[in-house]
């Protein structure tokens, strides 16, 4: 086991779901997995081993922002030797053309934390990108969903209650939406050579209003988790 994630070696398969909530991540396991077995609830941080189309699959909660996500991503890649991992998380749109329920695949993600800088210092702005072949796969899975799916640019904030950040440049620099732990889930993947990717349904348009209910963001986004689980054990 490492510090935050009991399970043993073997218990988590190589390929990683990553909800924030951990009632998601229940949701997914007894909704999507067959067999499937709690193997964490160190903090309720819920983690699932089962099988999805025959292939072993887990599904790891992670909380909110890039502190706690962090954490997660660092002892899965560290201690468990996952080799790919894909987050299924909400986010707020920005671009005009996103509806809710619309899908977002992270190409790249922007960020207002300093975590780049603290690794590469000042003088690196590190670009953390998507994995493309998990790009790719997803884009095309996408297109057997209702909703339309997107592929862009996100900005993985550093806080939600943020009055200072300005969603409107954003937007104007082609910015799809606003989530909060993608840009250093890919890049500790870029660490350790892992492959992932960033996969939102917009639960809510910071411009055009509209917001789902907590019920409905924990158990009915089913096109996001079948996309990335279709992703997920090419």
């Amino acid at each position: 086991m490492s510090t935050h994630i009991a399970a043993k070696k073997g218990e988590i398969a190589d390929r990683v779901l990553l909800p924030g909530d951990p009632l998601r991540a229940k949701f997914i396991a007894e909704n999507f997995l067959m067999d499937a077995k709690r193997y964490n609830d160190i903090r309720n941080m819920y983690g699932y081993t089962g099988k999805y189309q025959g292939v072993p699959v887990s599904v790891q909660a992670t909380g909110m922002g890039i502190p706690s996500i962090g954490i997660y991503v660092h002892e899965l890649l560290a201690e468990y030797q996952v080799k790919k991992l894909i987050r299924v998380g909400t986010a707020g749109g920005l671009a005009p053309q996103l509806k809710l329920r619309d899908i977002v695949l992270a190409q790249a993600a922007s960020t207002d934390s300093s975590v780049i800088h603290n690794i590469f210092g000042p003088s690196i702005s590190f670009a953390p990108t998507a994995d493309f072949d998990l790009l790719r796969q997803a884009y095309q899975a996408a297109q057997n969903i209702e909703h339309a799916a997107y592929v862009g640019n996100v900005i993985g904030q550093d806080r939600f209650y943020d009055a200072q950040i300005n969603f409107k440049q954003l937007a104007a620099y082609g910015v799809l939406a606003a989530e909060m732990e993608t840009p250093i889930l890919y890049l500790l993947a870029a660490q350790y050579q892992a492959q992932a990717l960033g996969i939102f349904t917009i639960s809510n348009h910071i411009f055009n209003g509209g917001e789902t209910t907590a019920q409905e963001r924990q158990e009915t986004f089913g096109e996001m988790i079948t996309v990335a689980l279709e992703t997920i054990i090419k």
